[in-house]
């Protein structure tokens, strides 16, 4: 009895430290985050300010002039009466007063919730990660599930939950066009993804075939064991069909934050004058195209590989330190995206003054609600533009850091030479003592079957078919966005102007 105890505090001490990680992390976003927020501290470190819309009194006071003698009138029919709306030549000379973002006015703001767990989220989902690759590099367990894998998906799953409900008001709104937009691009990304996926791995270097053909012979083997014939659980060509498929899903989330993203980056640019910000801002646009790069293999592989210098092909880097650099570079830029948040946010908040200008150029006249209304609808939605803006960057961090860790790569620019294929199955270290319990021996009896179950699943699931399918998602996500960005800003650039 005793060498059973034993032997289930040595298994809980195995499983306790990422077990404790998670609890503790739990516990930091229910106690101590809703007070010490990075989401909040974003919007509301007072970089940020915002356009107040003028107040009714303000607007006579202004329009004194043109309203003298023209005072509202009041019609009665039937004993009623009926109150004109107070209008206002729209030339008129109004400059709107700006106020730094508090916490009281984010409340109010459409999607503060949304926003405000995403990021705290996934700045709580990164924490984790980062304890258990320290954890898993010091103590290199063999036989533990990375739990960290588990809040990365949770993260993407929120991320593109936030998206889909995005999506899902442009579908709502009759007019606009904003449906139609969605559509469209939805099934200009399924002929796009149907053709990368028939690109030759010559070009773009995913591995999903190889991948695709190591996931067929595993599964196969798998139902060989069982008893069972089977060709494999799936097509190729079906495998392809459902993946084109979740590429123009995911092309149709990502279509408004990369018009959205256009927009900002043009306002951006004129608001600035400093060349090293400026520098910066083109560099953030182009990080997508740069992603996206890193896997057309003629271009940055072969070159970054094995570079032409003079008449002698001199091997730079190994493929192994080539794919840890291609992580590296893909955080850096993330790291870019959310430092320059900020002034992309300033630059749509600014959209309230650029309204009231276009405004003054306008012949005719407007109803005091409406210009109100104009000014602040900009503020009102700064957290959707604010999600549109995190949600992309939060869904290629986390793709990379699970290509990472489920790809089997290494953080090293000079990493040691990892293995392709899964680990050894761990039901042989799993033995029952001889003298334990009843109730023990079917604990642990369960516990080798949940085990045998998962090493069958990491049998089938290896490194390599994640480093395909991962790798062609995060260049997807990059590829969408930078499509759809580069539309924006053409239709901002040339399309509204003319």
């Amino acid at each position: 009895v005793h060498g059973g105890g034993g032997g289930r505090c040595d298994s809980m001490g195995v499983i306790g430290v990422q077990l404790v990680v998670t609890m503790v992390m739990t516990s930091i976003i229910q106690k101590i985050i809703p007070h010490y927020s990075l989401a909040r501290w974003l919007l509301c470190s007072g970089s940020l300010r915002w356009y107040l819309h003028p107040t009714e009194e303000e607007l006579r006071i202004l329009a004194g002039k043109q309203q003298k003698g023209k005072s509202k009138k009041d019609r009665k029919y039937n004993g009623q009466i009926e109150n004109k709306p107070l209008t206002i030549p729209k030339d008129i000379n109004l400059h709107l007063e700006t106020k730094s973002i508090t916490e009281i006015d984010a409340l109010a703001l459409h999607y503060f919730p949304e926003y405000q767990w995403l990021v705290d989220f996934t700045v709580a989902a990164t924490v984790v990660y980062l304890i258990t690759e320290v954890y898993y590099t010091w103590m290199k367990p063999s036989q533990e599930m990375n739990i960290s894998i588990v809040w990365c998906f949770l993260v993407l799953a929120f991320a593109i939950k936030i998206l889909f409900s995005l999506t899902t008001h442009y579908f709502k709104v009759e007019e606009g066009g904003e449906r139609s937009v969605c559509v469209t691009f939805g099934f200009f990304f399924f002929v796009k993804a149907m053709v990368i996926l028939i690109v030759t791995e010559n070009y773009l270097e995913f591995g999903l075939e190889s991948g695709f053909s190591n996931f067929s012979e595993s599964a196969v083997q798998f139902f060989e064991k069982q008893g069972l014939e089977s060709q494999g659980p799936v097509s190729k060509l079906t495998f392809k069909l459902f993946l084109a498929i979740l590429c123009s899903l995911i092309g149709a989330f990502l279509t408004f934050p990369g018009l959205r993203l256009a927009q900002m980056h043009l306002d951006a640019l004129s608001l600035t004058t400093e060349k090293i910000t400026q520098t910066l801002l083109h560099i953030n646009f182009l990080a997508p195209l740069l992603m996206v790069l890193l896997w057309v293999k003629p271009i940055t592989k072969d070159y970054m590989m094995n570079p032409p210098l003079g008449k002698e092909n001199v091997p730079l880097m190994s493929e192994a330190t080539f794919d840890t650099l291609r992580l590296w570079i893909i955080i850096l830029l993330c790291a870019l995206r959310l430092a320059m948040m900020r002034s992309h946010l300033q630059a749509y908040l600014n959209l309230a003054q650029k309204c009231v200008d276009q405004m003054k150029k306008e012949v005719g006249r407007i109803s005091t609600v409406e210009l109100q209304k104009m000014v602040a609808r900009v503020f009102y939605y700064l957290c959707i533009i604010a999600l549109q803006y995190v949600a992309p960057l939060v869904m290629l961090l986390h793709m990379t850091l699970l290509l990472k860790t489920l790809g089997n790569y290494s953080w090293g620019i000079y990493p040691e030479l990892t293995s392709d294929l899964p680990p050894e199955d761990s039901a042989q270290s799993s033995s029952v003592n001889s003298e334990s319990s009843t109730d023990d021996r079917k604990m642990k009896v369960t516990v080798i079957q949940l085990t045998m179950a998962l090493a069958s699943l990491k049998n089938i699931f290896t490194p390599l078919l994640f480093r395909g399918l991962l790798s062609f998602l995060t260049w997807w996500i990059a590829a969408c966005l930078f499509s759809t960005s580069l539309f924006g800003l053409f239709y901002h650039q040339y399309l509204t102007v003319a």
